[in-house]
């Protein structure tokens, strides 16, 4: 799962003690190497279900990273791509990676775009965002996009509770909560705060129209109902 170039126990512990945007700048140099890049299945698994839905024009990659989302932008997007990121050192290894697209340094709670892009997308960032934050968050998104504009992102399915997945990432989330409650500055990512009828209900109220779709592509649970699947939240068309 971790890789030998990634980072060290004691690297991802200063991590952890920054803040989001000074623990990603310390990271970035390594955040390419697993298990913290989206997985290419999971990129191309999106891609194929937002093709037949295009094409697009420009695209927007929100809370990009180092730029995993632009692999998905690129292939099914005509017009310029574009990522936006808090961390400026997350925006340098992107760019020093991919020169072709536009960086822009920003925070995604006060995105400065308006009516700019036909598809948004974003990998693996909910996380960073309290509940309370998501508002301003799907706001930002929904300004950004042209009329009929599509906010897409995937979401993987609840782990039951009978797994080990789910007592891992509820011990996670309850570490996270300890760490933020006795130090400063916060470190917010948190595994358990978005649940999908939470996540719908705010897209909703910013303005756009939910849909969600399995992605095949990443496979089945044992009940038949897919491992992950594929969030279309779509702005009204103008009248």
């Amino acid at each position: 799962m971790f890789s030998p170039r990634g980072p060290t126990l004691r690297e991802l512990v200063m991590q952890a003690l920054s803040s989001v945007e000074g623990g990603y700048d310390r990271l970035a140099p390594m955040f390419d190497h697993p298990p913290f890049r989206t997985p290419d299945g999971v990129l191309d698994a999106t891609a194929g279900a937002l093709r037949p839905l295009g094409p697009f024009g420009r695209g927007l990659d929100v809370c990009t990273g180092t730029g995993a989302g632009l692999r998905v932008l690129l292939s099914v997007c005509q017009g310029p791509v574009t990522g936006a990121d808090i961390s400026a050192g997350m925006l340098a290894q992107a760019h020093a990676a991919q020169p072709e697209a536009g960086w822009v340094r920003a925070d995604a709670r006060a995105l400065p775009f308006a009516g700019a892009f036909d598809l948004a997308v974003s990998f693996g960032a909910l996380g960073h965002f309290l509940p309370a934050e998501r508002p301003a968050l799907f706001a930002g998104v929904h300004r950004a996009l042209r009329p009929g504009g599509l906010f897409a992102f995937p979401v993987a399915a609840p782990p039951r509770v009978t797994s080990g997945w789910y007592w891992g990432l509820l011990g996670f989330d309850l570490a996270m909560r300890a760490r933020n409650a006795v130090w400063r500055p916060p470190f917010v990512m948190y595994y358990r705060t978005g649940p999908l009828p939470a996540v719908r209900d705010d897209l909703t109220a910013a303005g756009f129209t939910v849909a969600t779709v399995p992605l095949a592509a990443l496979g089945s649970r044992e009940d038949g109902s897919p491992r992950c699947g594929l969030v279309l939240a779509r702005k009204a068309s103008a009248i």
